[in-house]
């Protein structure tokens, strides 16, 4: 199959760690020295090698990302000249593939989730495989393990054939708590991971059904991807594209069309929204504490922390400083060269206020 990474967004639930030149895909994060980036490659390799790996990236993180992936060929990472959301950039990937083999298998997942089995998550894929060449958009979903009001669910239907394809017969917006129990208890949902197996004359297909003028223009762009006036071809038709993610443009119209399926997965994900998920699914010392890059035997020895009588922190030291914390509980602490962050766990979510706060006042140099 051929497997495409997005790999954009600007991570503001992870500021100051994650900037807008430096998202958290860059990043160390899952508790190895492979950025979430790298690690992702790797997770995918058993399913596509690199010359069936492409990464759909922004000008703005094109040189970094070829940087941390040497082994892939230059021509498969894909340069967006500005976002558009995911449909945009899960559609030129679809339509450059399917120049050279329409039928084949495609597979979409974010470079910035965190998986901790990694063999479990290929079985699931290829299960997701068999349901996509019988025709449908499959997507692949999570067992909820509790009434997450964070994420979309999916409410599934009756089992496709003899194995764990499930029709899909929506997509559900983020519920609020209560709906999210009734959700979980019901059985009959899971959560949206936004990971995505097709074939990919399956998916240009509907998405001409749906979005026929995206389509258009993504066609265009292919067609001229390898010519010399592909600049030129980016240039006008790129920013005429909708702006719009493929759960809206794509998915829940084909859903109710009764065109998608999904397999449920239980492979240890985690979406790495901001520092309290990293301080709940990073190993930490026997008090909780987590220290970015500490490791899993010495979590809270990496040089430059020193933490006496504290529990549950979550320290980032990013700046060659000594970080020192006494007494306290509950905190993150991201010390960088030219910011320093101290909030709650609790309030981890708010991060992002502040970068909104930044940009309102002109000091965009600390985002």
């Amino acid at each position: 199959m051929h497997a495409v990474i997005l790999a954009g967004g600007s991570g503001t639930r992870l500021w100051p760690l994650s900037r807008l030149h430096q998202p958290k895909f860059l990043h160390p994060l899952s508790g190895s020295p492979m950025s979430l980036l790298q690690a992702t490659v790797e997770r995918v390799a058993p399913l596509a090698g690199p010359e069936q790996t492409m990464v759909v990236t922004g000008a703005a993180h094109a040189a970094s990302v070829a940087r941390q992936l040497t082994a892939l060929p230059e021509e498969n990472i894909l340069v967006e000249p500005s976002a558009r959301d995911s449909c945009a950039a899960i559609g030129l990937a679809a339509a450059l593939i399917a120049r050279h083999d329409p039928s084949a298998i495609m597979g979409a997942f974010a470079a910035d989730h965190l998986i901790t089995n990694p063999a479990q998550f290929v079985q699931v894929v290829r299960q997701a495989v068999a349901g996509a060449e019988r025709g449908l958009l499959m997507t692949i979903a999570i067992k909820p393990t509790r009434p997450e009001t964070g994420y979309g669910y999916l409410r599934c239907g009756a089992e496709v054939g003899p194995g764990p394809v499930r029709m899909v017969e929506a997509f559900a917006e983020k519920p609020a708590y209560e709906l999210a129990k009734q959700y979980v208890e019901s059985g009959d949902y899971l959560w949206n991971a936004g990971m995505f197996v097709w074939r990919v004359d399956a998916f240009l297909a509907e998405l001409a059904r749906q979005q026929p003028s995206l389509h258009d223009g993504l066609c265009r762009v292919a067609a001229a991807w390898d010519q010399p006036d592909r600049d030129e071809v980016l240039t006008a038709v790129w920013p005429t594209l909708t702006k719009i993610s493929v759960d809206y443009a794509v998915m829940e119209g084909a859903a109710a069309a009764g065109k998608v399926g999904t397999v449920p997965g239980d492979f240890g994900w985690t979406d790495v929204g901001d520092f309290q998920t990293l301080g709940d699914v990073l190993p930490g010392d026997s008090r909780g504490n987590v220290v970015l890059g500490g490791g899993a035997d010495h979590p809270g020895e990496k040089p430059g922390v020193l933490l006496r009588d504290t529990d549950r922190l979550v320290v980032v030291p990013h700046s060659g400083r000594l970080v020192a914390a006494l007494g306290v509980e509950d905190l993150v602490i991201v010390d960088t060269p030219d910011v320093v962050l101290v909030c709650s766990r609790a309030r981890s979510q708010e991060v992002k206020q502040l970068v909104d706060e930044l940009k309102a006042r002109g000091d965009e140099g600390f985002c």
